[in-house]
């Protein structure tokens, strides 16, 4: 997402990994989420006028590997290993359009 940043100690390699089989909408999804993560944990508890008196920048937080993973457990896989064998068969036996 434009203007959002990660944690300088973001773990690239482990958000990857949990991601492994997720689809590129299913991933648009995790970012999305994983973003929302810091204002949730800012507004939990608020009431609504308390919540219009939050700063942006007391939002605007960069994205830690922990907000991922929290978004990865959110967000679950659209196409399962069973569809992807389905599909990988059938590209074999008759090619891909």
């Amino acid at each position: 997402m434009d203007g959002t940043t990660l944690d300088d100690n973001f773990n690239f390699d482990e958000v990857s990994e949990r991601l492994d089989g997720y689809t590129g909408s299913d991933i648009a999804n995790v970012c999305r989420d994983a973003a929302m993560m810091c204002m949730r944990r800012k507004i939990r508890g608020q009431t609504p006028l308390q919540i219009k008196q939050i700063k942006k920048s007391d939002i605007d937080l960069p994205v830690t590997t922990e907000d991922f993973i929290d978004a990865i457990t959110r967000c679950k896989k659209s196409v399962s290993s069973i569809d992807v064998n389905r599909y990988q068969a059938w590209i074999e036996e008759f090619g891909s359009y």
